[in-house]
């Protein structure tokens, strides 16, 4: 061991047998923060930026910790003063008196009763030159980055940023900055800042290597990545590629990596580095209403049946169990998912389902199969198309029925939210045109389906707004020559709270002493919701449902409307808010009393 290696490690012995041995007074009487001269949104951001006062907030009294923190003050406030462009300023921390920077390592003081910070942070510097050089073709600076303008620091690194971001978005993977001339004239408080920058060569992508796989098989892990290997190297291109394998639903975690060194001839290897998921999850989940009774879901998945991302989902749920007006309904379905099929962006899906349901005026068994490809266009753009077999057979009150129809349902989802389980900003919107072909007694049609949500948060997002319309229509086939389960009902928790499940449809005539409700062509229904946090973890909301039922079209008077208001309570949890409704019907005549719903999630 060298003689300096045993000076520095009998220095850390030193130090330490200070530390343990001094005395652990608590004896901080206060902190003293003062910043003459200081704008308001300057002496907010150093005081966001000090130690000090967030040691003082978490009642730190330890004489050690105070004096580090203490040491690292002056490196904390130089920064947020350099972000707002004061270069001239003066700073002091007395312990007790004595300037800290001043008191050695190995006289730290063993109590300190008093702290005074005092921030002068003199004038605010101009850019005097704002210069990025050489930049690509329609590249874009900060407007911030310029002559004249407050020479904050967060400016230059952004303009920085902004220059080397333009020249990868062309191609030029390695580009970084080759020197730098920052200079502060403090007489003329002027700043000049000067940033060279070397594009490097332009790039393509070369082989995609896989590291951590267990199950999965590589030449899959490639083909749901989808990195355009031989093409022109692209930041956008090498997010789209980690954002599939993470939506593929196998990996815990996924990070993409550029090599370091080029391939000749322009190739830049990347390097896939992944960790696989549990190969088996199930859920179970459980939600109540007053009139509804409980309800009972569950589902098994199998991440990787085949090795290669193959997803396989048993989805079963139990309904209206307990219910006042209907029977048991009860719903089994198996669907298997396939990623990078045909394309890197699209999932092939077969699914197969069986079911049944018990209403008041109606109860018949269905089952259907499909199968599909849904494609991702964007990260915010999705769509879907299948081809289904759907059959149904049961009993009214008046009559056996039986319906059998091929479709092809086609989708498309746009999502901007911020979150999908408790979003404050955004919109989501979900449509579908289903044509269908009636096979024997079956009519043959459309049917359209929207749903539409926005979200908008005010003040950091402790308040906010949210809206939801839905709409359906069926056009082209006869209200009683029509599937039972593509009609459309009002009433719920997932149409207008406060009235009883499925409440509103339309009451066919059959007799002149007797008629039956069935659900209706047209549906359209909104709902308005007023969430407020009042806690970090506890939320209130206010909410307004109204929905409408038609036979002929939306307006025409056959279903009628009704309308519901309560208030909720909210508490969040990592997978969501847990959901407490209560409601009662302010419109209508389809229900009376209060309802009560609970469950996992808002309500949109």
């Amino acid at each position: 061991m060298s003689r300096t290696s045993r000076i520095r490690l009998c220095s850390l012995a030193l130090v330490s047998a200070l530390a343990l041995s001094g005395p652990q007074v608590a004896a901080l009487e206060t902190i003293r923060f003062d910043t003459p001269g200081a704008s308001d949104d300057l002496r907010a951001s150093l005081k966001g930026a000090s130690l000090l006062l967030t040691s003082q907030a978490e009642k730190q009294t330890d004489a050690q910790d105070l004096f580090a923190a203490a040491r690292a003050e002056y490196g904390r406030l130089l920064g947020a003063l350099y972000a707002q462009g004061h270069y001239s300023a003066t700073i002091r921390v007395l312990l007790d008196g004595r300037e800290a920077a001043s008191i050695p390592p190995l006289d730290a003081p063993a109590q300190i009763n008093r702290i005074e910070v005092t921030v002068n942070p003199g004038p605010q510097f101009l850019f005097a030159q704002a210069a990025i050089d050489p930049v690509a073709d329609r590249s874009k600076l900060p407007p911030e980055f310029a002559t004249g303008q407050v020479a904050r620091s967060g400016a230059v690194l952004d303009a920085t940023q902004a220059g080397i971001g333009t020249w990868r978005d062309a191609g030029h993977a390695k580009a970084a900055v080759a020197g730098q001339a920052i200079t502060a004239d403090h007489a003329s408080q002027r700043l000049s800042a000067a940033i060279t920058l070397d594009p490097g060569p332009r790039l393509r992508f070369g082989r995609l290597s896989v590291e951590g796989a267990e199950r999965m098989r590589p030449d899959r892990i490639r083909a749901i990545a989808g990195l355009p290997e031989g093409e022109v190297f692209s930041p956008d291109a090498l997010n789209r590629a980690a954002d599939r394998l993470r939506r593929s639903g196998v990996f815990q975690s996924v990070a993409l990596t550029e090599a370091e060194t080029i391939r000749a001839p322009d190739l830049l290897d990347i390097d896939a580095t992944v960790v696989e998921e549990r190969l088996h999850r199930y859920s179970v989940g459980a939600e109540v209403a007053t009139e509804e009774g409980f309800a009972l879901t569950g589902y098994w998945l199998h991440r990787n049946l085949l090795g290669g991302a193959e997803r396989l989902r048993v989805d079963g749920a139990i309904t209206n169990i307990g219910a006042d007006t209907s029977g048991l309904d009860y719903s089994l379905g198996v669907t298997l998912d396939r990623p990078a099929t045909f394309t890197a962006d699209t999932t092939l899906s077969l699914a197969a389902k069986v079911g049944h349901i018990a209403d008041v005026w109606e109860s018949y068994d269905s089952a259907s199969v499909s199968a599909g490809v849904s494609h991702v266009f964007s990260p915010k753009l999705s769509g879907s198309i299948a081809v289904a077999y759907e059959y149904s057979e049961g009993q009214d009150k008046r009559r056996p029925f039986l319906y059998r129809n091929l479709s092809l349902p086609i989708g498309a989802t746009w999502d901007n939210r911020d979150s999908s389980t408790n979003a404050t900003k955004g919109i989501y919107v979900d449509a579908e045109v289903k044509p269908f072909y009636g096979l024997g007694t079956t009519d043959s049609g459309v049917r359209l389906t929207m749903d539409a949500r926005g979200y908008r948060g005010f003040g950091e997002g402790r308040f906010v707004l949210a809206g939801r319309v839905q709409a359906g229509a069926i056009y082209g086939a006869e209200l009683l020559n029509t599937p039972r389960d593509f009609l459309f009902y009002s009433g719920g928790g997932g149409t207008v709270r406060g009235q009883p499940y499925q409440s509103l449809g339309v009451n066919v005539l059959r007799s002149i002493t007797d008629d039956y409700r069935t659900g209706g062509s047209f549906f359209l229904g909104t709902s308005l919701e007023a969430r407020v946090k009042v806690s970090r973890k506890i939320g209130m909301v206010g909410f307004f449902d109204m929905g409408r039922i038609g036979l002929d079209n939306f307006t025409d008077d056959i279903g009628g409307w009704h309308s519901g208001a309560g208030l909720g309570l909210r508490y969040d949890t990592p997978v969501g808010p847990i959901r407490l409704d209560v409601a009662t019907p302010v419109g209508g005549n389809t229900g009376d009393g209060v309802q009560v719903y609970v469950g996992l999630g808002q309500a949109f």
